[in-house]
């Protein structure tokens, strides 16, 4: 099977679909890898190395959508890299539908197979996919937050971990998953005084086992949310319905009386957002003021840390991407259904049921369409 690997062009967006390491195994196994020239230059994989694994280095990204059976990407595709996909060919990538109507719609013309990352499953109900960018992006949203409290940048002049007789900044986080928790070790080893909300009460007995009382854990309750928001100093948003929009816990009412210069870190933007005040920002504009309030919500934060980021994605990727090259992309659906769960669109259907319930529109079960 033809793969290729586009470069992103996505905004500030450097990661890269694979690693030449990972090309390597694919070549081996007898699939010839084209990738665009430059892909992964900016975080240290050149073209030399990817030409040594035995990729075929290409000028343009038409080369890859003229000739590649399976695109594997990082983010969701942009509009003119939706235009280029054709019916016979399969996606690979972060897609993150359920908010995007525009990028939908180009996908269901495309009659391209598309697999998204953050609905791919495993045998314990998690999102293998999704998990490293969510570690990523939890520990990133503490540093974010502790940049943006910062007067400089329009924030309340606190610094997260306090000093000697000066107390730390009040940080609560919404969701105690993947994102919470990478956060909470975060805000714990800088200092702050954390509180974490979650409607799971076997996931806060956990946390409670393992912090003690270096933290505080509420049931999130309507109320409880609304008490923790109005003293913080930061609210990070995590939340996670997987596959459909993110429900919009904190109300702008509620962020009007936030204190003047608190921050507010949206991890869930991806989703749409779970504080009705956010839009998603760019790493060039990552921030924005709105009722004195500083919202973060940049859509692709763990691109900041490409790399990282990328290493740790190829990691979680490549047994599925081995798999979907060796036995061909409908049977690789078919005899895994971790790999169904992550099929959201397949040739002019959508076939994620959040999807098409957060976009009214039809949903196909994908064994339907398969059989």
């Amino acid at each position: 099977m033809i793969i290729g690997v586009p470069k992103e062009i996505k905004n500030h967006e450097y990661r890269v679909g694979l690693v030449p390491d990972i090309v390597y195994e694919l070549v081996q196994a007898g699939h010839p890898v084209f990738v665009e020239r430059d892909a992964g230059a900016a975080i240290g994989f050149t073209d030399e190395h990817y030409a040594l694994a035995g990729a075929h280095i290409v000028d343009h990204a038409r080369a890859i959508f003229d000739e590649a059976q399976l695109i594997v990407k990082v983010k969701e595709p942009q509009v003119e890299e939706c235009a280029r996909l054709k019916s016979h060919q399969t996606l690979f990538t972060y897609l993150h539908l359920a908010p995007d109507f525009e990028q939908t719609r180009a996908l269901l013309a495309s009659k391209a197979k598309c697999i998204a990352y953050e609905t791919v499953s495993d045998d314990a109900g998690r999102l293998p996919l999704l998990a490293p960018m969510s570690e990523v992006a939890g520990r990133m949203a503490v540093q974010a937050a502790a940049h943006q409290l910062e007067k400089s940048q329009g924030g309340r002049g606190v610094l997260l971990g306090g000093v000697s007789g000066v107390p730390s900044a009040k940080l609560v986080i919404i969701g105690a998953g993947v994102v919470g928790t990478n956060a909470l070790q975060m805000a714990v080893g800088l200092g702050a005084q954390v509180t974490i909300l979650d409607t799971s009460l076997e996931r806060l007995r956990y946390l409670d086992a393992l912090y003690g009382n270096r933290i505080q854990t509420l049931y999130s309750s309507q109320a409880n949310l609304q008490r923790a928001v109005l003293m913080a100093d930061v609210v990070i948003g995590g939340v996670l319905i997987p596959g459909a929009k993110a429900p919009k816990l904190v109300s702008e009412q509620l962020v009007k009386e936030m204190k003047a210069g608190s921050v507010l870190v949206d991890v869930a933007i991806d989703q749409g957002g779970c504080f009705e005040t956010s839009r998603p920002t760019t790493h060039s504009e990552p921030a924005y003021r709105m009722h004195d309030v500083i919202h973060y919500c940049v859509a692709n934060m763990p691109g900041a840390v490409a790399r990282t980021s990328t290493l740790a994605l190829n990691h979680a990727t490549a047994p599925f991407i081995h798999q979907l090259a060796n036995l061909g992309i409908d049977h690789a659906l078919q005899v895994n259904r971790h790999l169904m769960n992550g099929l959201n669109v397949y040739q002019g259907f959508v076939t994620c049921k959040a999807v098409a319930e957060a976009q009214g529109c039809e949903y196909v079960s994908p064994g339907q369409l398969l059989h």
